[in-house]
């Protein structure tokens, strides 16, 4: 269940993230609001998922689900570039929070 909990967690942080680019600086009310329910929702599904996994795995997955996501929103939404040498270093951070994720000892 934790990791599951810190998997929405993720995604929540993808959501955020690209939610900040809605806000025009905090200047648009609703998306303000719903970036920040987001963020704090984030933050308190990281806060519950390290109850139960370390803090040395669970916030660089947190912020690795959050990165892809952004990377890939940030492609999909705005139109920004995803040339082949980012298509590979995101991989990377995949391939890297796969790896935490299996040598994360009893969770």
């Amino acid at each position: 269940m934790p990791w599951f909990v810190l998997f929405i967690a993720g995604l929540l942080e993808v959501g955020w993230s690209l939610g900040l680019k809605y806000t025009h600086g905090f200047t648009r009310l609703l998306p303000s609001v719903v970036t920040g329910a987001a963020l704090l929702a984030s933050i308190l599904l990281l806060a519950q998922a390290t109850r139960a996994l370390p803090i040395g795995i669970a916030y660089p997955v947190w912020v690795g689900i959050g990165v892809v996501g952004a990377a890939i929103g940030g492609t999909l939404l705005f139109d920004e570039p995803m040339p082949p040498l980012r298509i590979a270093f995101v991989a990377l951070l995949v391939l890297s929070i796969i790896g935490l994720k299996l040598t994360a000892r009893g969770t």
